[in-house]
């Protein structure tokens, strides 16, 4: 499944990277410590997290993610999500959530 079509099953809408929502999307993450993010998150993985500062967008590129997703409508400032679009990160948000978006991606048949 690509981040194109996540986008449309969760449903979600794209803040940033609307450049690189053809990404596949192999796996997911729900987690919101960022250390335990960068140990246990895997490459293509889609990652549901309320942090929204300039660090999510570094662990999301150290591991080569497919996107962030925010869940709750939570509000993302504009300096991270300039830098997840220098990055090539799209990061989306989604009004479910983070427990009802990660029950989605396990029905979608991505797992964590």
């Amino acid at each position: 499944m690509t981040v194109r079509e996540l986008i449309e099953t969760l449903p979600a809408k794209v803040l940033t990277g609307e450049d690189h929502l053809d990404k596949e999307v192999a796996d997911g993450y729900c987690c919101d410590l960022l250390s335990w993010v960068m140990a246990h998150g895997k490459r293509n993985g889609a990652w549901i997290t309320v942090q929204t500062h300039l660090n999510t967008v570094a662990v999301a590129s150290l591991l080569d993610l497919a996107c962030i997703i925010i869940p709750e409508d939570i509000e993302v400032n504009e300096q991270t999500l300039s830098k997840a679009n220098e990055e090539g990160i799209a990061v989306l948000s989604t009004s479910l959530t983070g427990y009802q978006a990660s029950g989605r991606l396990i029905t979608l048949g991505i797992e964590g």
